[in-house]
């Protein structure tokens, strides 16, 4: 009778049974993203191995080992070709943006998630709706909005526009994280006597740390990776970001044949990302993980 009742009263079996057919439900998809992730890392593997061959090993074996490790692709790419220049460009264009999109984006999802007033979720479907404008829309109004100002052809006008369009995203993520965040801290600070900004610096911005990276590192691969703006509001080679730099690569390459040179330019473009990713990835996934649950 004692064992009856255990069994009947265990549900270990129907747990587990039902857990294995959610495992086997998950079958594909796990699939397809196991060999997503194998042909991006083969993808990216063979780049950097093709960036040290010679253009005759490329063509000849392209998938074997380097015989001699051909550094000079990328001094070339980068003293030749001028990446190293766009490289810092780049580095200067999307730190300050990337610095600013936070300074005034991270005070502006603290009050909307915060604060109640009058107009608020007209103010916040406005920064929502933000995100859905495509840029192919705004070349034309920015690029005149510019002109005027006397700021076109320059690394400020181009982070000016970055900032401009970046912040709707930014605002829209980082509301999420600071409404995540319990009143009952902001309520012990201000009977300590704290200030509103009192509150929000010391209080409240170190607890929204995971998703003030994980913002900062979504506007950082997006802006380091962007194209179309850079395109149309840079024209002067100088000026130029490192996407730009090398899109001026690939042109060139219709005249030199310099697809080693190429390769070594795009891991330039890659590494910066790929190693952001890597060394911050878990602090990313906690921050996502924590703005995603009220």
């Amino acid at each position: 009778m004692v064992e009856q009742a255990v069994s009947r009263h265990s549900p270990q079996p129907a747990r587990t049974a039902l857990s294995d057919r959610r495992w086997i439900q998950h079958i594909p998809a796990y699939l397809v993203l196991g060999g997503w992730s194998l042909f991006t890392v083969f993808t990216i593997g063979w780049i950097a191995l093709a960036s040290l061959k010679s253009n005759r090993e490329v063509f000849r074996e392209p998938w074997k080992l380097p015989t001699e490790l051909q550094f000079v692709n990328y001094e070339r790419a980068w003293n030749s070709a001028k990446l190293g220049e766009n490289f810092f460009n780049s580095v200067l264009i999307v730190g300050v943006s990337v610095l600013v999109i936070l300074l005034v984006s991270a005070p502006a999802s603290y009050v909307l998630s915060r604060v109640k007033f009058r107009g608020r979720e007209l103010i916040t479907m406005i920064y929502i709706a933000g995100i859905g404008i495509p840029y192919p829309l705004l070349f034309i109004p920015l690029f005149a909005m510019l002109a005027g100002m006397g700021m076109t052809n320059s690394k400020e006008g181009l982070i000016l526009v970055y900032v401009s369009l970046s912040i709707p995203f930014t605002v829209y993520i980082l509301t999420g994280f600071f409404s995540t965040l319990p009143v009952d801290l902001e309520e012990a600070a201000v009977i300590d006597g704290a200030s509103d900004f009192q509150v929000f610096r010391h209080v409240m911005l170190p607890l929204a740390s995971p998703g003030i990276l994980t913002a900062a590192i979504f506007n950082f691969i997006g802006l380091w990776n962007e194209f179309q703006l850079a395109l149309i509001f840079i024209q002067d080679p100088p000026q130029r970001p490192l996407s730009l730099g090398l899109y001026a690569l690939k042109n060139s390459m219709t005249y030199t044949g310099d697809w080693v040179g190429l390769f070594a330019g795009v891991v330039l473009v890659m590494a910066p990302t790929i190693l952001l990713f890597i060394i911050l990835s878990e602090r990313m996934i906690s921050g996502i993980t924590m703005g995603s649950v009220k």
